[in-house]
């Protein structure tokens, strides 16, 4: 898609030339930049011609056309692979912080959590999908399972706020992450880097391309990425917060004709590490057949910074397999291009984590999430250019079969505990095990291994027709307007199954074949026949249960830009997002409506050339409906074990979002963005039954970050850089059910949801072209450590609370080079 003339004059080019890139591009991302513009000059005797070289030819696909990201009238935020290298990221979580308004729980990869502008999905279920979309060189990533992976050969991320169904489609409602990653090019390229650390961290990428002919070009990249662990159990000494992350890229393109291009991509990530730390919160002794008090008292719990580990899940592991392949297949005509996008996913993934913070056997519990899934996607795109209007359309077809097993596992000591804390029967099968060696019988019911699963089987298709047309009305006005319709057809089935206990159920059949069973009191031969059942799982045990739903929906959007003058550019839209609905894994039969969004927008993006200053700011109001989140629900039918299920409320939010970048010499960058937010709840009722209409969802109010990045030259003939960056996030507001959920005011022995800082730091030398470099590098630098929840899950059963935490500081040596 080619670009307005007036969009590319020589003015436009002296604005760009005298400022930096939005959102933290840096001067230093000159293999970023297009070459062709190379010869533009300046008017303007204070902008420099360098800098314009530079900064007049970075491009977004934010609208599915190639855009210079000033003229883009969305809020959206760039991270470059220049960011990526100086954060030292392995992933789109170890940097979101430094993105306002982005949240990525990734303390289980597998089952990562993305949240945007106060939106998010909780639930890692097959049965619902993120209100994020991300999307990997325009290919949709479904699952949460297969959605974080590590950066290999990115070029970009784009981070689009606010809700794009118009453009990306179903499930964008809060936003859109697109990552972008190189293609192969017609020049020799190989590169290699090493990071070593604290905590065994050793890292190391390699990449070569590999131009095969005149047409033809392989590019091949890998990636290992381990660490020791920054977190020990103190009873066996296992590590856990390791990295154990290997992975490959290749990409091959081949121009068939001139006007015709090809372009095969496979990726494939292997991830295999311990599950997420568990940190208990109650004071316990070594010995592992102690209980905790119950209920368990706040102003007694340990400060999770501080407190020991225990973990004890039987085979606990995180991993993951990963692989797919992209065809894209791009002609151009006199009038215009077409695309073909024909993408397959599949992954398969293993999560058995401790679900009770503990090594004792009286309160042992695991949560395992296992799951298959294979998606196939195909999308036909044209596009063109007509002088009066740049103009996108086209149709797409989405198919995905996801399997997911959720797995509790207990023992029978600790529903022996379960059985005295909530059904309030004492101790049955410690008694009757007690009673049974007192008279010498070799018959024990405890120390028994008890499961209860639910599988489910998700069949999915989406179709989808969209277009979008920004009409030139003049040389100052843009009007964008656009829409797409979707089709989502779903099928969902679950299937409670009967708990499994074999070897209890063998002694309970061997005491009945002894006579032994008839011999025992009323209450405790009753207290057997209970222990028949589900404990956990209680909803239509040995039932196969199938629905199919169709949900239709149109996204349109209309977006107005001015440009004031050529360094100023102010816009508005209405738009509108949607989201399919879907159904609780764990919840047999359940199902919930899809989740819409209003968006309203006003922003102004300028440029100051005489001041070599970057400024933009937007503000926005939406109204969500039927947003889906997993909380705890404490009144779970059945025993009274708690679950976490899926509720839905209706949500609102202003904002104010803000952008500065200032280069006041050469050599010298200064970066800012921030982020405001009130975000409350228009109707809510928690699981509780705690009415939260009017109270704040949890979003902080405030959260920004601030960069400043210096070069020295000619430093043993080369380049020496220092860059400092800065991450904070505001305090989460607190609403009624914030408590139960573990978010606020959990215990007064340490805070929870409080502001959160974060600075890191980098040195780095290089030699000219980059063809050597070693840097310094610290993340978290000032070791700031934070308690990011409080799981109850088990609290109501066994008393026994657990948190996550922040890691500490990290530290590394990076040695690179490049041929």
């Amino acid at each position: 898609m080619s670009i307005r003339p007036t969009l590319l004059s020589t003015s436009l080019v002296q604005l760009l030339g005298g400022a930096v890139l939005l959102c933290g591009i840096e001067p230093a991302l000159a293999d970023e930049a297009a070459p062709q513009n190379a010869q533009a000059t300046s008017q303007n005797d204070n902008a420099d011609p360098a800098k314009a070289k530079l900064l007049g030819n970075i491009t977004v696909t934010a609208q599915s056309r190639s855009q210079e990201v000033q003229s883009v009238p969305i809020p959206l935020q760039i991270i470059t692979s220049k960011q990526i290298d100086t954060l030292a990221a392995t992933d789109l979580s170890k940097m979101a912080l430094f993105v306002p308004g982005l949240v990525i729980d990734a303390d289980q990869p597998t089952q990562a959590r993305y949240q945007l502008r106060g939106i998010s999905t909780s639930d890692f279920g097959v049965g619902t999908e993120s209100a994020v979309g991300v999307y990997v060189d325009g290919v949709y990533a479904a699952r949460s399972g297969g959605a974080l992976l590590a950066f290999n050969d990115v070029k970009r991320v784009e981070v689009l706020k606010g809700p794009q169904g118009t453009l990306f489609g179903r499930n964008a409602a809060a936003g859109a992450i697109s990552i972008i990653t190189n293609e192969p090019t017609d020049q020799f390229e190989g590169k290699a880097r090493v990071r070593i650390g604290d905590y065994g961290k050793r890292y190391a990428d390699a990449l070569l391309n590999i131009p095969i002919n005149k047409d033809m070009a392989l590019r091949f990249s890998v990636l290992d990425n381990q660490s020791n662990g920054w977190i020990k159990d103190a009873a066996t000494g296992k590590h856990y917060g390791k990295d154990d992350d290997w992975g490959t890229r290749a990409a091959w393109r081949w121009n068939v004709t001139p006007d015709t291009r090809v372009l095969v991509t496979w990726d494939h990530e292997k991830l295999n590490q311990p599950p997420a730390p568990a940190i208990g919160l109650v004071p316990l002794s070594n010995d592992t057949n102690e209980r905790a008090p119950f209920p368990p008292n706040p102003a007694t719990y340990l400060n999770p910074l501080h407190a020991p580990l225990y973990n004890d899940a039987i085979g606990g592991a995180e991993t993951r397999r990963f692989d797919g392949v992209t065809l894209s297949i791009d002609h151009s005509f006199a009038w215009g291009s077409l695309t073909s996008t024909t993408a397959w996913r599949g992954f398969n993934t293993f999560n058995r984590g401790d679900y009770d913070g503990t090594n004792h056997v009286v309160s042992y519990l695991d949560t395992t999430n296992i799951e298959h899934n294979n998606s196939w996607y195909q999308e036909f795109k044209l596009s063109g250019n007509t002088g009066i209007a740049d103009w996108v359309g086209g149709i797409s077809y989405y198919q995905e079969q996801a399997r997911q097993t959720s797995q509790t596992n207990i023992n029978t000591d600790s529903i022996d505990t379960l059985a005295n804390n909530v059904m309030g029967v004492g101790t049955p099968l410690t008694d009757i095990s007690n009673a049974l060696a007192s008279f010498g019988l070799p018959y024990t019911l405890l120390g028994d291994p008890w499961h209860e699963a639910i599988s489910n089987v998700g069949h999915f298709k989406a179709y989808a027709a969209f277009g979008d047309v920004i009409w030139h009305i003049d040389d100052r006005l843009d009007i964008t307007t656009g829409i797409r319709y979707t089709r989502d057809q779903k099928t969902f089935s679950w299937y409670n199954m009967p708990r499994q206990a074999p070897e209890f159920d063998a002694t309970v059949q061997a005491l009945a074949q002894a006579g032994i069973l008839d011999l025992l009191p009323p209450e405790a031969q009753g207290a057997l026949a209970a222990f028949n059942n589900n404990l956990i799982f209680t909803d239509a045990v040995g039932v196969p249960v199938t629905f199919r739903n169709t949900w239709n929906n149109w996204s349109p959007r209309v977006v107005f830009d001015y440009k004031f003058t050529p360094d100023a550019m102010g816009y508005f839209s209405v738009t509108k997002g949607y989201k399919a609905g879907g159904f609780n894994s764990v919840q047999v039969g359940s199902r919930f409506a899809p989740e819409k969004v209003t968006n309203f927008e006003a922003g102004i993006k300028t440029i100051f050339p005489e001041q070599n200053l970057l400024f933009n700011a937007s503000v926005y109001y939406y109204r969500y409906d039927n947003e889906q989140s997993l909380t705890l629900d404490p009144n779970s039918a059945g025993s009274g074990v708690p679950r976490y299920l899926v509720s839905s409320t209706n949500q609102e939010a202003k904002g104010l979002e803000l952008e500065g970048q200032w280069q006041p010499l050469d050599a010298l960058r200064f970066n800012f963005t921030g982020a405001y937010i009130d975000s409350t709840y228009r109707k809510a009722i928690a699981p509780s039954g705690v009415d939260l209409d009017g109270q704040p969802t949890g979003e902080p109010r405030f959260s920004y970050t601030a960069g400043v990045s210096y070069t020295w030259d000619h430093v043993a003939h080369g380049a020496l850089e220092f860059d400092l960056n800065y991450a904070y996030r505001g305090r989460e507001r607190c609403n009624a059910d914030s408590q139960l959920q573990g978010e606020c005011v959990v215990s007064p022995n340490f805070q929870v949801g409080q502001s959160q800082q974060r600075t890191d730091a980098r040195l780095d030398w290089h030699a000219p072209g980059d063809r050597w470099g070693v840097a310094l590098y610290a993340n978290n630098l000032f070791n700031n450590r934070y308690v990011t929840g409080v799981n109850n899950i088990s609290t109501t059963v066994f008393g026994t609370p657990f948190a996550s935490i922040t890691p500490p500081r990290m530290y590394g040596l990076e040695l690179r080079a490049k041929f």
